[in-house]
């Protein structure tokens, strides 16, 4: 049987995920008392028993029976039961901004703040990242992306590695993304936009990209960043990073960021186990404009 503890904080995903198990086969229960799980996973681990994946939901609404949490995985542990444990978390701003669309009260929030919540939650949870398994940050992963990444682990058991790569253009006219750790300017290459034929175009355009790779220093970039990647990823995981963006500049977001953020994903995608995402921040921003 394979058993899945699936946790983290609230807001991040947690239910979406025990959504996306249960298609994809697993029995999923959540919210189960946590004195249950142990007799829950013992009777479905069973030679009597037909499930064989299952999904538990556990996060704060436990209230304090979540510190009994500790020893019912030491004592699942010592049944020869193994288990996994999947943690969703995602950054305290896009937790507080998901909280603030919905409009719902954030289960620690006694004084009605938010923040004062997510903090308490963090501490209470903490030993359960300390022993997660796989850590997913869904601060900027659409249901899909979230998806693909479950049915990587879960379904298609590939190998995962807790570090989920952005590859990020932008305009620099509309300002550097708060959330990039790894800022590259690549308005060192001649603009396409100077082009009458090219302006209205993108970088996901045929025309655009040949027009940037048609350049020698954009091949060089590119293996100069590939190898630079190739050594401090490895360095990230080590640390315990497990979200990385990298932001491609020019000066609007969508000519030259653009066909070197669509080369590198692809460079990444065929030679990294991690997760890779691609996106576009600024690349409509002129047309909506009327530029």
């Amino acid at each position: 049987m394979r058993l899945v503890i699936v946790t983290g904080m609230s807001g991040a995903g947690r239910a979406t995920a025990l959504k996306i198990l249960e298609d994809a086969g697993y029995f999923c229960v959540d919210n189960l008392p946590v004195p249950f799980i142990d007799k829950f996973a013992e009777l479905t681990a069973s030679g009597n028993s037909e499930i064989t994946k299952v999904a538990i939901g556990v996060d704060v609404r436990s209230g304090k029976s979540l510190d009994q949490l500790q020893q019912v995985l030491e004592h699942l542990t010592g049944q020869g039961i193994d288990y996994e444990i999947l943690f969703l978390d995602a950054s305290d701003d896009v937790l507080v901004k998901r909280y603030k669309e919905t409009r719902r009260m954030h289960p620690l929030a006694e004084s009605g703040r938010i923040e004062q919540g997510i903090t308490l939650e963090r501490e209470r949870l903490a030993f359960l990242k300390k022993q997660a398994d796989y850590i997913i940050d869904t601060s900027q992963l659409l249901v899909r992306e979230l998806k693909q990444e479950l049915e990587q682990i879960f379904v298609q058991n590939r190998a995962f590695k807790n570090l989920m790569i952005t590859v990020l253009s932008f305009g620099f006219k509309y300002g550097i993304p708060n959330d990039a750790d790894l800022v590259f300017d690549v308005r060192f290459l001649p603009n396409p936009y100077y082009h009458e034929e090219l302006r209205k175009l993108t970088g996901n355009d045929k025309e655009i990209q040949d027009f940037v790779m048609g350049f020698d220093m954009a091949h060089v970039f590119l293996d100069k960043l590939e190898d630079l990647l190739h050594f401090l990823i490895p360095n990230y995981v080590l640390e315990g990073k497990n979200q990385l963006v990298i932001a491609i500049g020019c000066t609007g977001g969508k000519h030259r960021s653009v066909t070197l953020a669509d080369r590198l994903y692809e460079r990444l995608c065929r030679q990294s186990d991690y997760g890779v995402r691609l996106d576009h921040r600024d690349i409509g921003k002129d047309a909506a404009r009327g530029k």
